[in-house]
């Protein structure tokens, strides 16, 4: 078995895999090293630091978050169609993106400052932007639910739950629970199911 050409993305691919499974303070470099059969000094040739392979996990997941949600709503206007293709691609990229979302999720506060309060600051601008649908909704008489902010964070950590429980091997693929779960989001926000076009 040829072994697998040591590269800056290689080495990322396996911490991902190590801090997903094992938390980043779990994890150490030796053992992203021994994954790659090679000497932990190797490493440095394709890295800077364990925090820096981090933060750059941390960078692309939250960026990927943001682009996603504004590829999905930019250019559409009603509140239920906004909110049903936003929590669409949020929920999708939870099943088919579980290591990233495990390791955003549980160890983002382990980023030194100013990287930490810069990242947390990226994830509250999509938790405000998906509740500033919610909002418009009520206010437009579209959606039903008394507490906007609630209603976000319901929707929200039903789809981030989806990286602890999802399997490529399950009974449903990562787009019939996409699915689901966004009739489950506008059933949180007091409407039936939304007839796509």
């Amino acid at each position: 078995m040829t072994r697998q050409a040591l590269t800056a993305e290689t080495v990322l691919d396996a911490a991902l895999t190590r801090f997903a499974a094992r938390g980043y303070h779990g994890t150490a470099l030796s053992e992203i090293a021994a994954a790659l059969d090679v000497r932990t000094p190797s490493l440095y040739n394709h890295m800077r630091s364990k925090h820096d392979l981090l933060l750059t996990i941390v960078e692309r997941t939250v960026h990927g978050v943001l682009d996603d949600f504004h590829a999905a709503v930019d250019g559409r206007t009603d509140p239920l169609e906004r909110l049903h293709h936003a929590v669409l691609v949020y929920a999708h990229r939870h099943a088919t993106h579980r290591r990233e979302a495990l390791v955003v999720n549980r160890d983002t506060s382990s980023l030194e400052e100013p990287h930490r309060t810069t990242m947390q600051d990226l994830r509250r601008e999509h938790e405000h932007a998906l509740r500033a649908i919610i909002t418009d909704g009520v206010r437009q008489g579209r959606f039903d639910v008394g507490s906007p902010a609630l209603a976000s964070f319901a929707i929200r950590e039903m789809c981030v739950s989806t990286a602890r429980w999802f399997s490529d091997d399950g009974p449903l693929t990562a787009e019939q629970v996409a699915r689901e779960y966004t009739e489950f989001a506008l059933t949180i926000v007091g409407v039936g199911r939304y007839a796509s076009s």
